[in-house]
């Protein structure tokens, strides 16, 4: 079975339970409201082939990017997390060692919706994001 390809750009047009997720990573109060405004916008680039990909989540407040392949440990730029991502059926799975125990998230696609949910312990958060912008993508 072929694997999906996540290319393109997404815009969120929902979340639930973020900020309950934010408090779960011991953010302070005003930065969580603050970050529960934004409406990111995720950028992905994906070689179906080699397994590489970049996401990019573009906010007004910051951007945050992420280069790595498929099954091989990289940094993230949030901090001195070790990050794998790895398939699962065709959903992408991300497990995170360092600061937080039980953190990752995982990504999948439903139709022309990209679904990202992020998990710390017992705390989950969905963001749902609708394409925009899918050819220019596309390796």
């Amino acid at each position: 079975m072929s694997k999906p390809n996540y290319a393109g750009i997404y815009n969120m047009v929902s979340q639930d339970n973020f900020e309950e997720y934010l408090a779960a990573l011991d953010v302070n109060y005003a930065l969580r409201k603050v970050v529960c405004i934004l409406k990111p916008s995720k950028h992905i680039e994906h070689d179906v082939n080699s397994g590489k990909m970049k996401i990019k989540t573009v906010t007004t407040f910051r951007n945050f990017d992420m280069d790595f392949t498929l099954g091989q440990e990289f940094t993230e730029d949030l901090g001195p997390v070790g990050t794998t991502v790895n398939w699962d059926g065709d959903k992408l799975v991300c497990v995170q060692q360092g600061e937080k125990e039980g953190r990752g998230w995982t990504h999948w696609l439903e139709g022309n919706l990209l679904h990202l949910e992020l998990s710390r312990v017992r705390k989950t958060a969905l963001h749902i994001y609708i394409i925009q912008c899918l050819e220019e993508y596309i390796k």
